[in-house]
């Protein structure tokens, strides 16, 4: 994994026990983003969690978000970085969006190294 943002959204999300992390390039079948970021929260409160440390993080990195959404309910919180957009989803909203089913035609990257490489640091 190159790419320094998705690598920091991913490694803060695996830092507050973010659940099925998975990062989908969509780059190649979308103008919307290049990757999309996913990541399950146990409850509304680690949604919440989940979402603030992936932005602290990639704030702290240089990179801003140009839109946040959902944070009123916590089910669903949407951070887009315009090259990258962070979905952080309880498990119900996670089940009911689907995002991996929808963009099954786009590529998922390993993100194993990122998480053997946070381990590694410890």
């Amino acid at each position: 994994m190159e790419n320094i943002q998705v690598k920091t959204a991913v490694k803060a999300l695996d830092s507050k026990k973010g659940k099925e992390i998975k990062v989908l390039r969509v780059g190649d079948i979308t103008v919307l983003t290049d990757y999309f970021v996913i990541c399950t929260g146990t409850s509304s409160t680690q949604v919440k969690a989940l979402a603030d440390e992936c932005e602290y993080q990639l704030s702290r990195a240089g990179f801003e978000p140009k839109h946040r959404e959902g944070t009123e309910g916590r089910s669903w919180i949407l951070l887009d970085y315009g090259d990258m957009i962070v979905h952080v989803y309880n498990q119900e909203a996670r089940e009911f969006y689907n995002l991996e089913r929808f963009w099954a035609d786009a590529e998922e990257i390993d993100i194993q190294n990122v998480m053997d490489e946070k381990e590694n640091n410890e």
